[in-house]
């Protein structure tokens, strides 16, 4: 069986910034082993596959590890596949996922993802976490993930982590955030996944569900502009709508290719 695949840089306005998202466009769904195999062999942080239905499209997301409930740049990388590359007529999208209805709207090259909020309440740092990493953070909340605040964003950027320690500590789909107020946007934000492939996803949209209430509260205002500072960097626009969140960003195309699989 021949797929065509797509590799796709989110939440970037250039080639080998933001986060990489492979797409496989499919006619029908293919066994659960078999996506995951897929992803696996992609080996980057998120493979995101649909199927057209009507009008409107079915959408999963694989890391290389296990099937995830919510991912922005992947979603992101869809919508831009759709409009970029498969020359989808309409501006605006809807996805059918695990997390239920998704839309994205285009207006030139920015993509608005339209998100649920997903807001953080107090919570106790667990022991691995705490253990794993070398800098303490001020505030611990919780959300589908961990979410650490720090008081500088000089702090975000020298965070590390002891992947042995780390890697004790069981997820699910959830990761670890840390993030402060930023000195050139609002806030900044890392994100962590223990027990993944992949320990520091790039640019992570599905993290701004909880952010993005957080920061809109702490800071009084409802648009926001965002930077994840891992090492490839990314841009969000984000806007706080109280039961959902708008994240917008840029993507770029690095391959176009296909794949073969029996």
């Amino acid at each position: 069986m021949k797929l065509t695949i797509y590799q796709i840089d989110a939440f970037t306005d250039k080639v080998f910034g933001g986060n990489p998202a492979c797409v496989v466009p499919l006619e029908d769904w293919l066994p659960d082993e078999l996506l995951l195999k897929i992803a696996m062999e992609n080996a980057v942080a998120e493979t995101a596959f649909f199927v057209k239905k009507e009008d409107r499209y079915h959408l999963r997301w694989f890391t290389p590890d296990i099937e995830m409930d919510l991912c922005g740049h992947a979603t992101l990388a869809a919508a831009y596949v759709l409009k970029v590359h498969l020359e989808h007529a309409c501006n605006n999208m809807v996805f059918e996922t695990i997390s239920g209805q998704l839309e994205v709207k285009c207006d030139r090259d920015v993509f608005t993802l339209d998100f649920p909020s997903r807001p953080a309440q107090r919570e106790t740092l667990p022991k691995a976490i705490k253990e794993a990493i070398n800098i303490q953070p001020d505030a611990v909340l919780k959300a589908r993930d961990y979410v650490l605040v720090y008081p500088s964003e000089s702090m975000v950027m020298n965070l590390q982590i002891d992947r042995n320690t780390f890697d004790r500590i069981n997820l699910g789909t959830g990761g670890v955030i840390a993030t402060s107020k930023g000195s050139n946007c609002d806030f900044v934000s890392r994100f962590f996944t223990p027990q993944a492939t992949i320990l520091e996803d790039p640019v992570t949209g599905s993290a701004h569900c909880t952010l993005v209430p957080y920061w809109s509260q702490q800071l009084n205002k409802k648009e926001l502009t965002a930077f994840q500072v891992s090492e490839r960097r990314g841009i969000l626009y984000c806007k706080d709508l109280d039961e959902r969140v708008l994240i917008s960003g840029r993507a770029r195309t690095y391959m176009v290719g296909h794949i073969w699989v029996e």
